[in-house]
């Protein structure tokens, strides 16, 4: 199922099911009123829906198949008319990780080595990249999955704005995604992690690289570098993982004013998601609603997904585009 929380015109929040090539949404509690005339407490939110498991999932299933061969009055909303917040607007926690190795060999040379950037890449083509300074000054990188706590009140939806802090001249995306955990569990197995996730959807961590920089220099962080109001945007939809199939298979891009800056693919995931459940669930019990970002998505292939690793920052006006293959398109625009 793709799901998406919606506003209806009294502004209170709802959950639906995108329908028919994505040009409707089936307002499932709604749907559930006119088809067994009651209320369903994991229909009132996403969160709730996650906490529902199976059950949820097949109620929605039959509301769904319901409400699309009846359509009774009030329970289809056009899309095109639909305000959208972030699938789950209020995550129970995000923890944003590492998982793609060339992003953090880009960063490095970028911003470590700069100038003699060109030799380390010299010295990769000969050598392997084992050898390379980039590889050498990551050591932590290849021995645990890395990740970072974000603030979970900070998340806006596709089409929203994200303001720009006044203290940053270097504004930036990430192309990324993520899942949210949908079953409670603790010291979890690779082998039945998967069965963890409730869901995936489309992540941007923007962020203030200049400040960023400043504050990891201190070995702590990133704070401000990444903690600002609407700095998390999330999107357009939930999508439950029948419908992802195979998640490292994913063509993902990144357009900014309709050009294209990143592309890559979940392919080049160094660290699982299975890796990321195993390893943050050790004596750390995990909560349906809990949200794990997949780190930027940039390939050895040349893909770089965000602006610092090409020297290209975002501006007011700007609008980033960032897109998952069967997820779908987060849109947001850029103002002070």
């Amino acid at each position: 199922m793709r799901l998406v929380t919606v506003l209806d015109g009294q502004g209170k929040a709802g959950i639906g099911a995108l329908a028919d090539g994505d040009r409707n949404i089936v307002a499932l509690q709604a749907g559930a009123s006119a088809k067994d005339n009651a209320d369903f407490p994991y229909f009132t939110s996403m969160l709730a829906f996650l906490e529902g498991g199976s059950q949820a999932r097949e109620k929605a299933h039959e509301i769904v198949e319901y409400v699309l061969g009846q359509a009774p009055p009030g329970t289809i909303i056009p899309f095109d008319s639909a305000a959208l917040l972030a699938p789950v607007p209020h995550p129970r926690s995000i923890r944003d990780c590492l998982c793609f190795e060339q992003h953090i060999i880009n960063v490095v040379r970028v911003v470590g080595l700069k100038k003699l950037a060109p030799l380390d890449e010299w010295i990769e083509r000969i050598l392997g990249r084992k050898w390379s300074i980039a590889c050498l000054a990551n050591k932590a990188f290849y021995e645990r999955p890395l990740y970072y706590k974000s603030n979970c009140f900070s998340v806006v939806g596709t089409d929203a704005e994200v303001r720009m802090p006044p203290y940053t001249q270097r504004f930036d995306y990430e192309l990324e995604f993520g899942i949210f955990i949908g079953r409670k569990g603790v010291d979890i197995p690779r082998k039945q992690a998967l069965s963890y996730v409730g869901g995936y959807t489309v992540f941007n961590d923007f962020s203030a690289r200049d400040i960023q920089l400043k504050e990891q220099a201190g070995r702590l962080g990133p704070t401000k570098g990444k903690d600002f109001n609407t700095g998390n945007a999330m999107g357009p939809c939930l999508v439950t993982p029948d419908e992802i199939g195979d998640p490292y298979d994913l063509a993902m891009t990144a357009r900014v004013n309709g050009e294209e800056w990143s592309r890559g693919t979940s392919a080049d995931m160094f660290w699982s998601f299975e890796d990321l459940i195993w390893y943050i669930s050790q004596s750390e019990t995990l909560h349906p609603g809990e949200f794990l970002g997949s780190g930027t998505c940039s390939g050895p292939q040349g893909g770089k997904g965000c602006g610092l690793e090409m020297g290209k920052f975002l501006k007011p006006g700007d609008v980033v585009e960032l897109e998952v293959e069967k997820i779908g398109v987060l849109r947001n625009t850029i103002v002070r």
